[in-house]
């Protein structure tokens, strides 16, 4: 069955053409970059207002310069949204992590259990206190955030890392009460 065909959200997906000027502009330069529309822009375009503020702050986590790497920010997408079931994230950010790490094997292994990936002890220490944000925020203490100063992060990070972890839960949920379909093109980047 081709891609087109297939259901990529509970709620109404708008057609492109039929988005407002600064929305459709952005869709069609990312299809023009990837050759493809990721569909998280055309489910969540079900609210416009609501996508503007996403994009705005997922740009703000995920394009800026700082003390992670763009790979280690998709790496904290990865493995939490993986605790937090939500396919779409695991499969699309999967594959960015995948073109951002030069590596076609670190997506999986950090979606099925990052404790056993490839990845450096600093990398390890991100996704631990990721991970505690993900599922037991309540519980961050000083002694969290302690125990990352040997692996240089700052507080700034910090505040990175925990922003990436809790923006995507929203994200996650949101993915999952949508039934937020992964584009078919995702399952294959970054592998060959």
């Amino acid at each position: 069955m081709p891609q087109d065909t297939k259901k990529i959200s509970r709620y109404p997906v708008p057609e492109v053409m039929d988005l407002p000027d600064d929305i459709r502009a952005r869709v069609l330069a990312v299809q023009e970059k990837t050759g493809f529309i990721p569909n998280v822009f055309l489910v969540l375009a079900h609210r416009q207002d609501e996508l503007r503020a996403f994009m705005a702050y997922h740009d703000a986590l995920m394009e800026k310069d700082g003390g992670l790497s763009k790979a280690e920010r998709e790496m904290i997408v990865v493995a939490t949204s993986a605790a937090n079931d939500c396919q779409y994230c695991v499969v699309a950010h999967g594959a960015i992590l995948r073109i951002r790490a030069k590596n076609p094997l670190i997506a999986d292994q950090v979606a099925v259990n990052y404790r056993k990936a490839d990845i450096s002890p600093r990398q390890r220490a991100m996704l631990d206190f990721a991970m505690k944000v993900s599922r037991d925020a309540g519980a961050v203490e000083d002694a969290d955030l302690e125990a990352l100063k040997p692996h240089g992060f700052d507080a700034e990070d910090v505040w990175d890392i925990a922003a990436i972890a809790a923006f995507f839960a929203l994200s996650n949920r949101m993915a999952n009460v949508t039934a937020m379909r992964p584009n078919d093109e995702f399952y294959t980047l970054g592998r060959g």
